[in-house]
């Protein structure tokens, strides 16, 4: 059995976490239990796909995808028309530029270049490409085991928090029905730069048109958290703009983000409207502890812990649910 918060699907697996000890004992434990190439040491750190490359290409590989006809979009054309974003019944693929001079001359700027986890010398793609692996292969597929209702998916209204390179924006916007990538003020013509590049018409695009439904724009959340609530609106009017889907991907890697980040999160929740996903890996259990504890400390909130049997034990995917807003 299985029940859903927007467009998100509780398998009968979910558990919901109110016991912050208890969560992090679980997750931890079965990441040891697991091979050492997913050992809490092997993993922990930040590190590139390719720190050599100004330019990425990613593709992704999808099984058993659904047919044509089942409306996702799909382009014949050859490689040699070079289009940067293809989708076809069988692959996606992406290009990323990275600002490499950014990661070292902005004081922890870490949005500014596609990461890599290492194990040894092996080289594993890093948790965002982990998690559009995930959810193309599902869209696609229409798995019954997918995180998301496919239908209901359709038509939300995504925020993702921390885009960096914008690279989820550019893989699931044709997914949903508008798709706002965010980040610190630095990183926006970045962003802007490889929705540009992936999709050549942006932002002027015909209706229909490919990226024509993606937005980029600066939420700072710090600034957001000294703000005032009449001033928060002209950051992010929720009213005008209601958020359905709040997606965060591996941005839990330092403690003083905790604080900004969880009011910045309850601030564009709707209750009874907004899901948000938190996916991350596991790496410092501290900070882990503090993000859930302060977390679970914000009235009205539900957290439920997802599991899924295509990710790997060093990921966690958390669902917050608002029930009500004191």
């Amino acid at each position: 059995m299985s029940n859903t918060r927007g467009p998100v699907v509780l398998s009968s697996q979910s558990e919901r976490v109110t016991d912050v000890d208890e969560e992090l004992f679980i997750l931890y434990s079965e990441l040891q239990s697991t091979s050492a190439s997913e050992s809490t040491t092997s993993f922990r750190g930040l590190g590139y796909v390719d720190s050599h490359k100004d330019v990425l290409e990613i593709k992704f590989e999808l099984t058993n995808p659904l047919p044509s006809s089942s409306g996702f979009q799909t382009n014949s054309r050859s490689r040699k028309s070079r289009k940067p974003i293809r989708t076809t019944n069988q692959s996606v693929e992406i290009e990323i530029h990275q600002d490499k001079t950014a990661l070292h001359s902005r004081k922890g700027d870490t949005g500014s270049v596609v990461w890599k986890a290492r194990s040894g010398t092996t080289i594993m793609h890093r948790s965002f490409i982990d998690f559009a692996q995930l959810v193309l292969q599902d869209y696609h597929s229409d798995s019954p085991l997918s995180l998301f209702d496919r239908q209901v998916l359709n038509t939300q209204n995504v925020v993702e928090l921390g885009a960096g390179t914008g690279f989820l924006s550019i893989a699931l916007s044709p997914l949903v029905r508008q798709y706002t990538a965010t980040d610190i003020g630095p990183l926006i013509p970045l962003i802007q730069k490889n929705v540009k590049l992936n999709f050549p018409s942006w932002p002027h695009a015909a209706p229909g048109g490919k990226g024509k439904n993606v937005l980029v724009e600066e939420l700072d959340w710090v600034t957001l958290e000294s703000a005032s609530l009449s001033t928060r609106a002209k950051i992010y009017d929720t009213e005008a703009q209601p958020v359905d889907l709040l997606l965060v991907v591996d941005c839990l890697y330092h403690p003083s983000l905790v604080s900004p980040f969880l009011t910045t999160v309850d601030y564009l929740t709707t209750p009874g409207r907004t899901a948000v996903i938190v996916f991350s890996e596991l790496r410092a259990e501290d900070v882990m502890r503090e993000f859930l504890t302060a977390w679970l400390s914000i009235p009205g909130w539900e957290i439920w812990r997802i599991p899924h049997e295509r990710l790997s034990k060093r990921y966690v995917v958390w669902l917050g649910w608002k029930t009500k807003d004191i």
